[in-house]
């Protein structure tokens, strides 16, 4: 379903999107503008992702006696894995 609303952009904005348009990469300003919103919506979703496992790794490692601590290659290799399965869905 589609929503008719108006909104309002700097010359560099508008520029931008008839430049998109103009060059065949987007039929319409308003297929940008989605294009836009879009990977918005996509990169908040990776980052509550990438939050939410940096606490869960935060919340293990409190309970880590000093001695059991890993690199942080590994220690992130879990929340690079959640991240890259949430941009394959």
């Amino acid at each position: 379903m589609s929503v008719k609303t108006t909104l309002s952009f700097t010359e560099r904005h508008h520029g931008f999107l008839l430049a998109k348009v103009r060059d065949g990469i987007f039929a319409t300003q308003s297929a940008v503008v989605a294009a836009a919103v879009e990977q918005m919506i996509q990169d908040e979703a990776e980052r509550e992702v990438a939050l939410s496992a940096l606490a869960d790794e935060i919340r293990e490692r409190v309970h880590t006696p000093r001695s059991d601590y890993v690199d942080q290659e590994r220690a992130f290799a879990s929340a690079r894995a959640r991240i890259g399965a949430s941009r394959k869905q």
